[in-house]
């Protein structure tokens, strides 16, 4: 197993492609513990890592409050002596999708503060026992969204933007202590949240869920979205040996939704 004796935190790691990434970490060895808002998500996920002989634990926190975000690492330590992986998965979408000129300012704040400043939080906090150690791995999942612009969704894309500088800053600053900084930035995922969201879209537009999906799913040279299992798989290359020269890195893993040109979408 790639990452035996390991201890990973993965916050937002109940649902989605947080829990994808908790259950493969721990398929590899690794013990996890899982960190968000809604507790009883988290404990199932515990529970299903549990009865797969792995080790696992549930942390209800709120990582854009900073005192939350250092209680949960520091009951990691407590629980499993050390942190070598944290991945920083935790975010919430633009739920009130508006231009810049007419947005709430409250959705800027509110989704900047998870999206972002709760990663940094988070990293900060697992720095403290990394640095002494002298290892330690941190990735960061970002977005698509955070390479190009997403009109009537400035806060969320400018969010992850925002993610992957802080990942290659972060890289910069912890490499001589042997910490590699990571990035991850998914397309389209198929979760329960991008179902919900397509539902949505599909209906504020007029038109089918199928054919919605036939557009988004045609945005993207494989003419398909990615399963979470597929972004979960890159989480465990990225902590694991296997990526030992890559720091500072923003893998892309959106089945290629931007090799294809708008002209070229059928």
């Amino acid at each position: 197993m790639k990452l035996k004796d390991k201890v990973a935190i993965v916050t937002g790691g109940g649902t989605g492609i947080g829990k994808a990434i908790s259950l493969a970490l721990a398929s590899e060895g690794a013990a996890v513990v899982m960190a968000a808002r809604n507790l009883s998500r988290l404990e199932k996920a515990a529970k299903d890592i549990k009865s797969k002989g792995g080790r696992a634990k549930a942390i209800q926190a709120d990582i854009s409050d900073h005192e939350q975000a250092k209680r949960m690492v520091a009951q990691a330590i407590k629980d499993f002596g050390q942190i070598d992986i944290l991945v920083n998965n935790a975010a919430r979408g633009t739920f009130n999708n508006a231009d810049v000129v007419d947005m709430d300012p409250k959705e800027w704040d509110d989704c900047l503060a998870i999206n972002l400043t709760g990663i940094m939080y988070c990293s900060r906090e697992a720095l403290k026992c990394m640095i002494p150690r002298k290892s330690g791995n941190i990735i960061n999942i970002s977005s698509v969204a955070g390479m190009s612009g997403v009109p009537k969704e400035s806060p969320y894309g400018a969010s992850k933007w925002g993610v992957i500088g802080f990942t290659e800053t972060l890289a910069i600053e912890v490499g001589r202590f042997g910490i590699r900084v990571n990035c991850i930035s998914p397309g389209a995922t198929r979760t329960q949240e991008f179902e919900d969201w397509v539902k949505v879209s599909a209906t504020d537009a007029g038109i089918t869920y199928k054919e919605m999906m036939r557009r988004i799913t045609n945005n993207n040279a494989l003419r398909r979205i990615a399963e979470p299992s597929e972004v979960a798989a890159c989480v465990v290359f990225l902590a694991s040996d296997d990526s030992s020269a890559m720091t500072g890195h923003n893998l892309v893993v959106s089945c290629g939704f931007h090799l294809i040109h708008p002209n070229m979408i059928q």
